[in-house]
């Protein structure tokens, strides 16, 4: 079993997800730098684990 998303970074990932899509990809690394652009996100915990749901949610696209 995996850990558990909140609300708020599910809610932030699919909204950064719907208006920047095409920005992000399947790779932790880059979408990891591509966070920072598009939300303001104050520490770095919060901005990983908002990368890691986005790879996450783009894996299971395709």
């Amino acid at each position: 079993m995996g850990r558990i998303k909140t609300t708020f970074i599910k809610r932030k990932t699919k909204e950064l997800l719907k208006l920047h899509g095409e920005n992000f990809c399947k790779d932790f690394e880059k979408n990891k730098k591509t966070v920072p652009k598009y939300s303001r996100v104050q520490c770095k915990k919060l901005r990983n684990i908002i990368a890691g749901y986005m790879t996450r949610l783009k894996k299971m696209e395709e």
